[in-house]
């Protein structure tokens, strides 16, 4: 199955882990790992970077695959646990990232549907 997404290069304004969630960072062009469901989640590293000032590919549209945080289940909607990593969206105001395309849990990499939006 070819993958379908639009990619764009940020520069990392710290280390951010492969496959997690990212915001906006502090400056434009920058962006930071998610760490509160709050945070305005734009999209997926696929690769991470290793520190700041590192050039990172962030996946802002189409299926990315992301490491899971906790227990999620086909369907769920996915914010941002304190690492970056996706667990489903329960509560009030948090940011959407999408939504999980397979179950899982803590640690497995798998495909999300990249659709950002807020509960």
């Amino acid at each position: 199955m070819s993958k379908r997404t639009l990619v764009l290069t940020f520069v990392a304004g710290a280390a951010i882990a492969a496959n997690t969630l990212v915001k906006f960072g502090s400056a434009d062009g920058e962006v930071a790992q998610a760490a509160a469901a709050t945070d305005g989640v734009i999209g997926i590293s696929e690769l991470g970077a290793e520190g700041a000032g590192d050039r990172v590919d962030v996946t802002l549209a189409g299926i990315e695959e992301v490491t899971y945080g906790g227990t999620v289940t086909r369907g769920d909607l996915l914010t941002t646990d304190a690492n970056g990593r996706a667990i489903s969206a329960t509560v009030a105001g948090s940011r959407i990232i999408g939504y999980a395309l397979e179950s899982g849990v803590a640690g497995d990499i798998v495909g999300v549907m990249i659709a950002p939006s807020q509960i």
